[in-house]
């Protein structure tokens, strides 16, 4: 596993690498789309046509981790822009975090240990806005299990896919999908839970988390010379977890066709013998090509392509109940161009 120096000297290195940390697309823009999505979900006409959720709230800007860092406010608000511009907003159900009426620190202990919590809680600008990243997260599992949407899209900061329990890691303090994934099975009694990692970076948090758990199927594909240097196609899980970590490793330049036939090589023959009740998306779009921290070249139509692969799996499996999570992306135009491209198949379902 690299050491967070790496990574840190070389977001330090790139200054302001073309993010437009600097410009500010008022949140105002976002607040009208939620306020269409608001009213539209008020339609009940329309509300039955309308499948795909959102999760986004305006408090997930303010985690910053300052200067020129690409993980950065930005990104969400070229999200939500982009929605706006496609139109994608109005096809959207409104999913509130909810953290009022749920205790992320109840759940997160499910995960990480008691030192763990402490540290990131220290290393954070704002420890509650990572928690209510996890409250975000098990809003979408909530509204997706109960039926109120079918799949959802959870545009939430900060990632959480490399979190363990040695602190803040790879930008990540709490890791929302293996939160969300133990939820499940504790909230709504689901037995088997899929999740699918096409980041370019090796979700080792969450490997971590399941690797000893028959219970929880991780499939990733991602760079195996990058940060954090694992995620090894030998590395296959260890006791009643054996067999139920597939890791993918792809070459430098992977493509579109690679990212789909490791997908319908890998990932659907072991799906259909795990046979998942609920399939959680840990979606990075730094896979993208012209991120600033990867060297994929995945295109917007190579992630809707991806998006269609796992909805079949959901679909003839699971009831078509997809959560998917923000993961990385760092050019922030082709960040809000990936989501769009996934949540638009998302609302094929």
């Amino acid at each position: 596993m690299c050491h967070v120096t790496t990574r840190r000297k070389f977001i330090h290195s790139t200054k302001a690498m073309g993010l437009g940390l600097c410009s500010s697309p008022l949140w105002a823009g976002i607040n009208h789309a939620l306020a269409d999505t608001h009213a539209t979900q008020n339609n009940p006409t329309k509300n039955k046509e309308m499948k795909t959720g959102l999760v986004s709230d305006q408090r997930y800007l303010k985690h910053a981790q300052g200067g020129t860092h690409p993980e950065s406010p930005a990104r969400l608000r070229a999200i939500h822009k982009q929605l706006k511009i496609s139109g994608m907003d109005k096809q959207l159900i409104t999913i509130p975090t909810n953290a009022a009426k749920l205790d992320p620190l109840t759940y997160i202990k499910m995960i990480h240990s008691e030192k763990h919590i402490a540290a990131a809680g220290k290393q954070a600008h704002d420890d509650s806005i990572c928690r209510l990243a996890v409250s975000g997260a098990l809003s979408a599992v909530d509204a997706v299990c109960t039926g109120k949407v079918t799949n959802a899209f959870a545009a939430i900061r900060p990632p959480g896919h490399h979190a363990a329990n040695n602190g803040e890691f790879g930008f990540c303090f709490y890791n929302n999908v293996a939160i969300a994934a133990r939820y499940a099975q504790k909230k709504h009694g689901l037995k088997k839970i899929l999740i699918v990692d096409w980041d370019y970076h090796h979700g080792d948090g969450t490997e971590w988390a399941f690797y000893d758990d028959p219970s929880v199927l991780f499939f990733s594909t991602h760079a195996l010379y990058a940060f954090p240097r694992s995620g090894s196609a030998e590395k296959t899980g260890m006791g009643k977890g054996k067999g139920y970590n597939i890791n993918v490793p792809l070459p430098r330049g992977a493509d579109d066709k690679l990212a789909v036939k490791a997908f319908t090589d890998q990932l659907i023959p072991a799906a259909e013998m795990f046979k998942p009740d609920l399939v959680l998306i840990s979606a990075g779009f730094d896979s993208r090509h012209d991120d600033l921290l990867g060297d994929f070249n995945f295109t917007d139509k190579g992630f809707a392509k991806l998006t269609k692969l796992v909805m079949g799996i959901a679909k003839k499996h699971s009831g078509s109940r997809i959560v998917s999570l923000l993961e990385g992306g760092y050019n922030v135009k082709g960040l809000s161009l990936a989501v769009d491209a996934h949540i638009r198949e998302l609302c094929n379902a």
